[in-house]
């Protein structure tokens, strides 16, 4: 007894893979994607823009909204980190919780 491929199951469990990312963070796959792209994307800039030393910020999005956060020496760089991530792509919304470190 042989079996048949069956392109209806397989259509079957990739739905269901599918919405069980979807399930486990709200989000449909695509938007999962989005953001990660986003993220790296503001990293890029942060790390090209060679003006001011911006290594040192976390970068997180979620459904298209940039969470910066970390330290900064200036309030200079924070506002260019702020414009930067606003260039991104697809970018909906900036959070910027970034912190300018005192000097002594």
């Amino acid at each position: 007894m042989s079996r048949a491929f069956n392109p209806g199951l397989i259509v079957l469990v990739v739905l269901a893979l599918v919405a069980g990312c979807q399930s486990l963070t709200g989000l449909r796959a695509g938007a999962n994607l989005d953001d990660a792209a986003m993220t790296a994307s503001v990293k890029t800039k942060l790390v090209a823009d060679r003006t001011a030393n911006l290594t040192r910020i976390d970068i997180d999005t979620n459904r298209g909204t940039v969470y910066l956060t970390g330290s900064v020496d200036t309030a200079a760089q924070r506002a260019r980190a702020e414009q930067l991530a606003w260039q991104a792509n697809g970018v909906k919304g900036v959070v910027n919780n970034l912190q300018t470190a005192l000097k002594r």
